[in-house]
């Protein structure tokens, strides 16, 4: 690592140069390891992002920056992750999703929890938790017994940083703010409401396992999911990619089964043979539908 002479000390990272080439050599990198798709017209914000962190580590250019990154993997990779993600997110995000999981969705689901069966859901591309936690809050709404019953949330990330904000369960008071109506009682305290910063519910808290995944990676989880959250992720892949993960999400559900995707995504490709539209970027999986077998590879 090439250390930064004094008189660089206050460079800023719009003055490091970044030409085509730079571009290339980052973009390849991005989707050869984690299969993100870097648009051209990200080339501005990557450089200001990246170009921060080579000032940081105190680096001459991008070059020497991508010979650091290949160099010191393992260590590196997680900041690559976290400066080229966007982590926008809020509690009960696309509000009609989480009403139609409490009118259409959760209800039968609940009966089998009550009835001893398994149920489990999925936030996908979890980000800093809001997600999970509303998903929780709004099974607590309708069973507040859940945590008794063999129903759970999974809630998977690639980033690192993010993760561990999520299983602090705290935010600040402006991030915790919900729709209109009573929302804000599924998942927090209101005697919390006037604090500087609110932590999620314990209740809400414990239906949610926090793991990091990549998702374009294998999957270690041996069962299915009744319901699959993973909006606003598919828009950092290419297209090949995108299909390849609907038709992965798709294998992963039960006949009726629901994935929930964001606002400006669509399935596309082999999923549609399995997914039908059941709402706003809402999906259902198909009865009759018959999947491939899904390799048995771990325990969820």
């Amino acid at each position: 690592m090439t250390a930064l002479p004094a008189s660089s000390a206050f460079r800023r990272s719009a003055d490091i140069p970044f030409d085509e080439s730079d571009f290339v050599r980052i973009a390849g990198f991005a989707k050869s390891e984690y299969g993100l798709h870097l648009e051209p017209s990200k080339k501005a914000m990557i450089h200001s992002r990246l170009g921060k962190r080579i000032v940081t580590l105190g680096l001459d250019d991008f070059t020497a920056y991508h010979n650091y990154l290949r160099a010191n993997l393992e260590e590196e990779a997680d900041h690559f992750i976290s400066v080229l993600t966007t982590n926008v997110t809020h509690f009960f995000r696309e509000q009609h999703h989480f009403t139609q999981l409490e009118r259409e969705v959760l209800p039968p689901l609940i009966e089998r929890a009550r009835n001893r069966g398994r149920v489990r859901l999925w936030s996908a591309g979890c980000s800093t938790g809001q997600e999970p936690y509303s998903l929780a809050g709004s099974v607590l709404a309708l069973c507040p017994e859940a945590a008794r019953l063999d129903l759970k949330i999974l809630a998977t990330d690639l980033d690192p940083f993010v993760l561990d904000r999520a299983q602090g369960a705290t935010y600040p008071a402006e991030e915790c703010k919900t729709p209109p109506g009573d929302w804000e009682g599924r998942i927090f305290d209101a005697a919390d409401r006037k604090r500087p910063t609110r932590q999620i519910r314990a209740d809400v808290r414990a239906l949610v396992a926090f793991r990091r995944l990549n998702i374009n990676g294998s999957w270690p989880m041996s069962g299915r999911f009744d319901v699959i959250m993973c909006r606003n992720v598919a828009i950092y892949f290419d297209k090949p990619t995108q299909q390849s993960l609907w038709h992965r999400f798709a294998e992963k559900l039960p006949a009726g089964g629901m994935l929930f995707i964001g606002h400006s995504e669509r399935v596309t490709g082999p999923a549609v043979e399995l997914l039908e539209t059941a709402g706003v970027t809402s999906y259902r999986k198909r009865s009759g539908s018959v999947p491939r077998t899904i390799p048995q590879e771990g325990k969820d």
